[in-house]
């Protein structure tokens, strides 16, 4: 039995043109659909973007966002990604407090740890930029939320299929 609110993951390739996004935002909305996430960026091939939508919901919710998503004519193609099959990334920045040089030190550490990287220093905090799974980028801001987040903005997940399967 499918839970009610399991994660599912689409890719749509679009047409790289003014008010797609909004579209297919509009089409969610109108449908009371809910996106969890989505990245939109080029793909291999000019003209054509490629979007990763993140949708919660059981089986029949997921088959109506794919028909209607199929609808639209600016749509050319959506899949349906299985994560098992496939490589799932999301990227976040995490701009952290640190005080004392201590906790700048171990910021560093856990940023190592996390195979991350420090991408700005300034007198009194760090960014770092974290890539991997939802879970591992949850774990990292677990483990520096008692230094202060003072700001976070994450991608949401991007993901491609295993192998040549296009």
């Amino acid at each position: 039995m499918v839970k009610e609110d399991m994660q599912h993951i689409l890719v749509a390739l679009v047409e790289d043109k003014p008010g797609v996004m909004q579209r297919i935002s509009g089409l969610f909305r109108r449908r009371n659909f809910n996106i969890d996430s989505i990245t939109v960026g080029r793909s291999e091939k000019e003209g054509i973007s490629r979007m990763t939508l993140v949708v919660k919901g059981d089986e029949k919710i997921v088959e109506q966002v794919v028909k209607q998503l199929n609808k639209l004519i600016e749509v050319i193609k959506v899949s349906r990604v299985d994560e098992r099959e496939s490589v799932v990334r999301e990227l976040a920045l995490v701009k952290i407090s640190t005080k004392t040089d201590k906790e700048r030190a171990e910021i560093v550490q856990f940023t190592n740890i996390f195979r991350g990287g420090i991408v700005d220093v300034s007198r009194d905090s760090l960014i770092v930029e974290i890539t991997g799974s939802s879970s591992k980028i949850d774990a990292f801001i677990d483990l520096v939320k008692s230094y202060g987040i003072i700001e976070l903005a994450r991608t949401g997940l991007t993901a491609m299929v295993r192998g040549s399967k296009k």
